[in-house]
């Protein structure tokens, strides 16, 4: 039989809720509106994302991944971009703030700055360096160099015209002339001296060889000498780094020993060790007790000697001097020294670039020594393995001392002393 509303069956009732009529009332029945995404879906609101459910909200990363990361400008729920300016205008002047006070928290930490570069006397803060020699050296009148073109030293001005006196930063005495003429041959003004002028005390000759030190203290700020621990430090020559190794080449050494000797005396030990070791070895002399020796022609002789005594006139701290740069380094010529102790030496040059007389217990072994070198050369080249990476500089008199010292002022700043006691110091 047909059932209600035309459809067959078997005259059983429809489920509850499945019926045409169950249908009809859904249909009449106001449909539940979909929860919008935000919380205020109205233009002009700001678009909040969906708050997670309880038990996600302690997933905060969950929680920000929910976020909508980018809002098309026109489209309804989206903020308006004044507000979204305004908000990036006050985080950008929040971490402004902040970083204007860690920078300041940061400078009162630092410590003090260095003092900056002290004006000249009667000139100004980094202006032109005057530095005058008030004695040139052992009274001989020379051009001044030009600092800038020789040594790259910029800024430095040197004369020897005692008018410049109250201009000058400082003022050279070299220690020979000064001795000469005696302290009655300071400048005693006027003009009075300046309150900040360096008096700078120059000698390089050793203590043995400067007399009148007993009468200088108090006088002098400054030092300039061989010792390394002077103010100014200007040694007879140095070492410096190649930018990368290099291969060296041995010039022709065609005879033995050389000695240069120009001021002998025979109460020096350098005199006693000659006797002694020429008595085992043959040296050849040059010098006003020896061989004739052209100006200028040290380097080109003693070029053709395996070994070359550089014996000093006497044996003083860091009292090394041209006698192993020049005549022994220069020359290519291994240096044979008498001076100050081994390790003093090594201090400036390699171990295996010289050989000490203290080294042997007599000038017999050391004649042994060196006949033995003469014959062995790989020994005996092992005693240039350094020049593949060193390069040696003699320092050039008096030039390089003086543009020095203008170096040695710019960077000085207002530091200021008195060498109390300047013998004490230099016989040390």
């Amino acid at each position: 039989m047909a059932g209600r509303g035309g459809s067959t069956g078997t005259g059983t009732s429809p489920p509850p809720g499945q019926g045409v009529g169950a249908e009809r009332r859904r249909r009449q029945q106001p449909q539940p509106q979909p929860r919008p995404q935000h919380a205020l879906a109205g233009p002009g609101h700001a678009a909040a994302p969906r708050r997670p459910p309880r038990g996600e909200r302690r997933h905060r990363a969950a929680w920000m991944e929910a976020a909508p990361r980018r809002c098309p400008a026109g489209r309804p729920g989206c903020p308006r971009r004044w507000r979204r300016r305004l908000r990036g205008r006050r985080w950008a002047l929040a971490a402004g703030l902040l970083g204007a006070a860690a920078a300041l928290a940061l400078y009162a930490c630092l410590p003090e700055p260095a003092a900056a570069p002290r004006a000249a006397a009667g000139g100004r803060l980094g202006g032109e360096v005057n530095v005058l020699l008030w004695w040139e050296p052992f009274g001989r009148p020379r051009r001044m160099a030009d600092c800038r073109r020789r040594y790259n030293i910029t800024g430095c001005r040197l004369s020897a015209d005692r008018s410049r006196l109250g201009e000058a930063q400082a003022v050279l005495f070299h220690h020979r002339d000064l001795a000469l003429h005696g302290a009655e041959g300071l400048p005693r003004g006027p003009p009075p001296r300046p309150p900040r002028q360096l008096w700078v005390w120059m000698n390089f000759e050793s203590p043995s060889h400067s007399p009148g030190l007993r009468g200088l203290a108090g006088l002098f700020n400054w030092t300039m000498s061989y010792r390394r621990d002077s103010d100014v430090f200007v040694p007879y020559g140095y070492l410096y780094a190649l930018p990368a190794p290099r291969p060296f080449v041995l010039p022709r050494k065609t005879r033995l020993v050389a000695w240069v000797i120009s001021n002998w005396n025979e109460e020096h030990a350098r005199v006693r060790y000659y006797r002694q070791l020429k008595e085992h070895l043959a040296i050849d002399v040059y010098g006003a007790r020896g061989l004739a020796l052209a100006e200028g022609g040290v380097v080109e002789t003693v070029s053709a000697y395996k070994f070359y005594l550089a014996f000093e006139n006497s044996q003083h701290t860091d009292y090394i001097t041209e006698k192993l740069w020049r005549n022994a380094f220069a020359a290519s010529a291994v240096p044979v020294v008498l001076g100050p102790r081994r390790a003093n030496y090594e201090r400036f040059i390699p171990p295996d670039s010289f050989i000490h007389v203290d080294d042997f217990p007599s000038p017999r072994l050391l004649a042994t020594y060196l006949k033995f070198l003469d014959k062995n050369k790989p020994n005996y080249r092992r005693y240039f393995a350094w020049r593949k990476k060193y390069e040696v500089h003699v320092t050039s008199f008096w030039d390089e001392h003086f543009c020095k010292v203008c170096e040695a002022v710019r960077a000085a700043g207002n530091q200021i002393k008195t060498v109390q006691n300047l013998a004490s110091w230099f016989e040390s």
